[in-house]
């Protein structure tokens, strides 16, 4: 079934993570909520069964996009990505998963421990607007290097003298002999939906919300 042919009107459209660290604690959720639908790694698109209900398997990083401009009603992402994209949407609830930190990193052999140590050095990471406001924030200059693979190697290749990513356990950057200074921000999974479709659609959106609710206290 095609996602084109298989969304139908009346039914709410859900955008999940279909890969990375979000995508099987969102399953899970969706399950626990009592939601029942096929998903395998191939799946673009489920409907669910028992709820007017169709979920979309996207990359996490689109979900805010598409939750903004009205492609999706409602999405699963990181608190982080909508930041980053600045979307226009509106954010739910948190979600009791995707928990970690967007923190500022620099090499373990360097002398820089503060901040203002990274004044005129360059700085690689996956989230230029969050890194550029916390700088300015911070009245420390830095040449900011987008990354859209492994930031964890710039500084070895010469290419960083610091990073800012998502740190979870820690053991990432041990394992690349990089330590955190400071944290920019705690991160966490978020259900977000679109400005219009909370209006025009609370009526079908409310008892989902109950539901996720409900699968969140049982975890809690």
């Amino acid at each position: 079934m095609s996602v084109g042919r298989g969304l139908t009107d009346g039914r709410l459209r859900l955008a999940v993570p279909n890969k990375g660290r979000l995508a099987e604690p969102a399953i899970t959720l969706l399950r626990e909520a009592g939601y029942r639908f096929e998903s395998d790694d191939r799946r673009l698109f489920a409907p669910c069964e028992n709820f007017p209900l169709d979920l979309l398997f996207v990359r996490a990083e689109d979900v805010p996009e598409y939750t903004a401009d009205g492609v999706v009603d409602l999405g699963i992402t990181g608190s982080n990505l909508v930041e980053e994209k600045a979307s226009q949407v509106e954010t739910c609830m948190p979600l009791a998963f995707g928990h970690c930190a967007l923190q500022v990193a620099v090499p373990d052999d360097r002398p820089l421990s503060r901040i203002q140590d990274l004044n005129g050095r360059p700085v690689a990471t996956s989230h230029p607007r969050t890194t550029a406001r916390f700088f300015e924030q911070r009245n420390v200059a830095v040449e900011l290097i987008e990354i859209s693979g492994a930031v964890e190697i710039t500084p070895l290749l010469g290419v960083a003298d610091a990073i800012v990513d998502l740190v979870s356990s820690g053991d990432t950057l041990r394992a690349n002999r990089l330590r955190a200074v400071e944290e920019i921000r705690p991160i966490s999974a978020r259900l977000i939906v679109n400005q219009a479709a909370l209006k025009l659609k609370r009526d079908a959106i409310e008892p989902l919300l109950d539901q996720f609710t409900k699968a969140a206290g049982k975890n809690a």
